[in-house]
């Protein structure tokens, strides 16, 4: 259905209050919500809606072993209009566990496994026997694929080929659309 802006006359929000979770790892809350857009047309009814899993995170950073927790949880449910009034004593349970949760990691050391992380993730070490001097090409990709019919040396030069196309996100959807997964899961 194609909408034209003059059929558009109101935008209805509604937002639907979820479950509350404690963060794994940080001191803080998740609250999860469902976020619901709809445009309505002149006389009020719907002409497109779109819903929306959604968090939102509270840091409780300052929360210490003398934190009062009553006060702590009513000024989270008094700033945060996604949870109900109700649901308090769930909000006091949950900063009650995480004010005596032991943390995973000594304080300070945090950020740094977080930088280790994500230098791993941009710049990947190579697996055993899938480093090559070559340089990979999406044109080829056929003669690859046929390489992975030959001997183990060869199988292993595809294989690190085909592994330097795929860290390129340009070339994924290339890889995908050719039906290279549908044929790679055919010869291993």
């Amino acid at each position: 259905m194609n909408v034209m802006p003059d059929d558009a006359r109101y935008l209805k929000r509604k937002v639907k209050g979820g479950s509350i979770d404690v963060h794994p790892t940080e001191k803080a809350l998740i609250v999860n919500y469902e976020l619901e857009a709809m445009i309505l047309g002149e006389l009020g009814e719907p002409m497109i809606g779109e819903r929306k899993e959604c968090q939102k995170v509270i840091r409780v950073r300052s929360l210490n072993a003398n934190t009062d927790i009553a006060a702590l949880a009513r000024e989270i449910v008094d700033k945060c209009k996604l949870i109900h009034p109700t649901k308090l004593p769930e909000v006091e349970q949950l900063l009650y566990y995480l004010q005596n949760r032991k943390d995973n990691a000594p304080p300070g050391k945090e950020g740094k496994k977080q930088g280790e992380l994500s230098k791993q993730i941009n710049d990947p070490t190579p697996f055993e026997g899938t480093d090559t001097d070559e340089a990979a090409n999406i044109n080829e990709i056929d003669d690859y694929l046929e390489l992975l019919y030959e001997d183990v040396p060869e199988k292993r030069r595809a294989t690190a080929l085909i592994l330097q196309l795929a860290r390129n996100p340009d070339n994924l959807e290339d890889l995908f659309t050719n039906g290279m997964t549908e044929r790679l899961s055919l010869t291993i």
